[in-house]
């Protein structure tokens, strides 16, 4: 007859000594609901084969990266018979990287070098702070560089000019808005591809099913991240470059009067000028801008700089404000390239339209620059105008 093999049975320092955890250590798993609570007898407390595999099973995880709360929750799965090599594959492919870097390694020198010899203890506790640095437990001249290539960036933009902690300041703003672009990617790629995982708990083949879709779209994310970014900042950098151009030429010199670009910019803040009855026309008052900042001007309105014309070779330009929908409006009509001098023209053909007006009306000459003359000769003219009529009869 075969002798029946009795189960083994630990005090918690026996289970200590054979899985290499400390007592204290147990006992916060235990707390923590990671090892089962043991068997208790009088007044000790006895341990078995299970709680040794369980430390050894928390032990492995740890060393793969896993937090202990990513742990407590593969256990459970474990515990509800789900297969825990499916579900791993899945918690590894979403806990790995999602990016192709290594990360480095560098001196306290090597980081100095890299930032043009500068040294800012400030600085470099920020960066601890956010991440871009690790430090080397027991070596202080040491650190971890998780993102070398993030790392480079912020060293080009101080050799640039930009100041430590402006760099620091930059960078949480930009997480931040990276992070609510991740979240959203999760929602959608949630909503509409692993819903189906995410209302039962997975079978060991669904769970690789899964597992196998988060690696095919793990770059997905990124490259959209990539191509967004790059489409955006081709678009603004012309609108900002177009901008501080625009701010950077020189105050223009009085032209002819009854012209787009005549009158002064005092004339122009007095009365509505050309440039302003022209925009009217298109949709909505507009102004001369003085300096500005490309952050302070509208979504809704494009800078349209109108050549002067040939006959004037010492005129500047001048820059008025008109809608986006305008410009747009105007670009397809005659292409972007034409569309100042469009403008330009336009507003012209009002001047001089309002010029004769003037003139049929009984005017001596062009009305002053930046003055709606048509508008005003007739403001002025026909009331006396009618009233001398009315009047004429009476005299007969």
């Amino acid at each position: 007859m075969t002798e029946q093999t009795q189960p083994a049975e630990y005090r918690i320092e026996d289970l200590a000594h054979l899985s290499g955890a400390t007592v204290r250590t147990i006992r916060a798993y235990q707390d923590r609901g990671l090892l089962p609570r043991p068997e208790r007898r009088g007044r000790a407390n006895v341990y078995g084969d299970a709680h040794l595999a369980r430390l050894r099973q928390i032990a492995g995880l740890l060393d793969r990266g896993y937090t202990l709360a990513s742990i407590k929750e593969l256990l459970q799965a474990w515990d509800a018979g789900l297969d825990l090599g499916g579900v791993l594959g899945l918690v590894t492919e979403i806990d790995g990287p999602w990016s192709d870097e290594e990360p480095a390694r560098l001196s306290r020198a090597e980081l100095s070098a890299a930032f043009g010899g500068a040294s800012d203890e400030t600085a470099i506790a920020e960066a601890v702070e956010l991440g871009v640095l690790e430090r080397v437990p027991g070596q202080d001249d040491a650190f971890l560089v998780p993102s070398p290539q993030e790392l480079a960036v912020a060293a080009d933009l101080h050799a640039a000019g930009v100041p430590l902690l402006a760099i620091s300041r930059h960078l949480r703003e930009v997480r931040g808005q990276i992070e609510q672009i991740a979240a959203r990617f999760l929602d959608f790629t949630t909503e509409h591809i692993f819903q189906p995982f995410l209302d039962h708990p997975p079978t060991g083949s669904e769970a690789a099913e899964a597992a196998a879709l988060v690696r095919r779209l793990r770059p997905l994310a990124q490259q959209t991240v990539d191509a967004e970014l790059a489409r955006a900042m081709r678009t603004l950098a012309t609108q900002y470059l177009r901008h501080h151009l625009s701010d950077a030429r020189p105050a223009k010199a009085p032209g002819p009067r009854g012209t787009v670009a005549g009158a002064a910019r005092g004339e122009a803040g007095a009365a509505a000028g050309p440039a302003e009855a022209v925009a009217g026309k298109a949709g909505g008052p507009v102004g001369v801008p003085g300096p500005r900042t490309p952050a302070a001007l509208p979504a809704a309105v494009e800078p349209v700089s109108a050549p002067r014309p040939a006959t004037d070779p010492a005129a500047a330009f001048e820059t008025v404000m008109l809608p986006a929908d305008t410009v747009r409006a105007v670009q397809a009509l005659v292409g972007p390239e034409h569309t100042a001098a469009f403008l330009a023209a336009a507003a012209e053909r009002e001047v001089h339209a309002r010029t004769m007006d003037a003139l049929a009306a009984g005017g001596s000459g062009p009305a002053p620059a930046g003055t709606p003359a048509g508008t005003a000769a007739r403001q002025e003219d026909g009331p006396a105008r009618e009233e001398s009529d009315r009047g004429r009869p009476d005299r007969h």
